[in-house]
């Protein structure tokens, strides 16, 4: 076979090897219930952490915003699709992560992407964590830059890889999710931080699983009160999880950020979101800072399931965060308990190969204020009931 001929082929390969992917018609609205093909399933993989995506005061916010700015932005945003409510949005997250400034993308993909290829290029160096989302993997590849990866969390590596190339005086950057997506895991941030200033190298963190989560107010784990611009560069942050709308930033200092606008081709190349968007993100920041409860709520979900899978003898990695993943190992095993939880009325992924290394498929369980204790003893019940 030559050139495309080998498509079919291919896909029955992957399909036979349990790695096939499956989109789902969902008929409801994102919450802790969601209706797919005709049937209403707990809602146990979704990243809308604070239950904040069906909200009626950001619903009513975002009808505002419409009516007011209607429903497209028309241009990027250096063309003519930078409103007043993109504006107020992005001072309002700067204020939040108290950092001079930020920028509004499209996505939290195209803010990753877009951040590293407008700091670093061919001859610069890029030190990933092994365990970064694609986002930011792809970014450091794109860059032309110099690109490895170090072992998860293994600040002894990523040290010795930075020691390795401090007498080369171009321009290096430490990139790391905050929480890992897959994992659970999280960032030493203070640790990493210090190992970048020793080799005069940049650190960028993506808090897209974080901010809103963890920290005063949902500040995240790059908190202000222990790190500011001068220890973490480079903030990224993302809407459509905790916030419950859509988009993605980058926060930092003044000539950051006008770095990025010079020259992250994402952002300038890309339509503008909807300002209706911004003005919904607004409603949502306000109540983020202010309803401390939706994360206590959460804490005590994540302490309840922890406890209980355990208790079933679930081998469960160390993390303290919403994402909970039952480590499976074998896709196509991964993916039958995924079929038996929904036939009990439960929607949770299969996480399998390539998202995660090979043999580590896993049930990623995520947690969200939405649930209630019931849901969650139902849950464990299920997965005993399966796993036994």
């Amino acid at each position: 076979m030559t050139g495309f001929s080998n498509i079919n082929k291919n896909l029955k390969e992957r399909e036979a090897s349990g790695l096939y992917r499956h989109r789902r018609i969902v008929s409801s609205a994102q919450g802790r219930e969601l209706v797919i093909n005709g049937k209403k399933l707990l809602n146990f993989c979704s990243n809308d952490y604070l239950g904040l995506a069906n909200d009626n005061r950001i619903k009513t916010a975002f009808q505002a915003g419409v009516n007011q700015w209607g429903v497209g932005s028309g241009a990027s945003h250096l063309i003519s699709g930078h409103t007043a409510a993109h504006k107020e949005l992005e001072a309002a997250l700067a204020e939040f992560t108290f950092r001079e400034r930020s920028l509004l993308f499209t996505s939290g993909y195209a803010a990753n992407i877009g951040s590293i290829n407008a700091l670093i290029g061919p001859g610069d160096y890029a030190f990933e964590d092994r365990l970064n989302h694609a986002s930011l993997l792809d970014g450091g590849r794109l860059s032309g830059a110099r690109f490895s990866r170090y072992q998860h969390r293994d600040l002894e590596d990523l040290n010795n890889q930075l020691k390795r190339r401090e007498k080369n005086k171009t321009r290096k950057l430490v990139i790391s999710d905050g929480t890992f997506s897959m994992d659970g895991s999280i960032c030493d941030i203070a640790g990493t931080a210090k190992i970048a200033a020793k080799h005069q190298a940049w650190l960028m963190v993506d808090e897209a699983h974080s901010l809103g989560v963890t920290g005063d107010s949902g500040c995240g784990l790059v908190n202000p009160r222990h790190f500011n611009s001068n220890d973490v560069q480079i903030l990224i942050g993302t809407l459509g999880k905790a916030f419950g709308t859509q988009g993605g930033f980058v926060a930092g200092s003044e000539e950051l950020i006008e770095t990025i606008i010079q020259n992250a081709r994402t952002y300038i190349y890309s339509t503008a979101l909807p300002a209706s968007i911004a003005v919904a993100t607004i409603e949502s920041l306000k109540i983020v800072t202010t309803e401390t409860w939706r994360r206590e709520k959460l804490q005590e979900l994540i302490r309840q399931f922890r406890e209980g899978a355990k208790r079933i003898g679930f081998d469960l990695i160390d993390s303290s965060t919403p994402i909970q993943p039952i480590m499976i190992g074998d896709s196509k095993t991964a993916s039958k308990l995924s079929e038996s939880l929904e036939k009990n009325g439960i929607f949770a992924s299969a996480i399998r190969p390539p998202t995660v290394p090979k043999d580590s498929a896993r049930i990623r369980i995520t947690l969200t204020a939405a649930h209630t204790d019931k849901d969650l003893q139902h849950l464990l019940n299920t997965l005993e009931q399966e796993y036994s």
